[in-house]
Parts: structure tokens; sequence; C-alpha cells
């Protein structure tokens, strides 16, 4: 089971780092919502 784990990690790597990118830039943006009422 690892080690086809590790065989679709290697396949696809550039999908896994777009993927994160995209959870990190989600969680930015859900942070910073969150902290906007507090601004005004």
């Amino acid at each position: 089971m690892i080690k086809d784990l590790k065989t679709v990690l290697s396949r696809s790597s550039a999908t896994v780092v777009q993927d994160t990118i995209g959870v990190i830039a989600l969680a930015i943006t859900l942070v910073v919502g969150l902290n906007l009422p507090g601004l005004f």
C-alpha cells in the first residue's frame, strides 16, 4: 500500500503541489474574511 502511494505521488507531484497551494490560498482567504468585521 505504501508503495502504491509513493507511485501515485511520484506520477502526480505537480498536481499535489498545485492542490497544496490552493488549500493554503483558501485558508488565507478564510482567515482574512473572518477578521474583516473586526477592522471596522
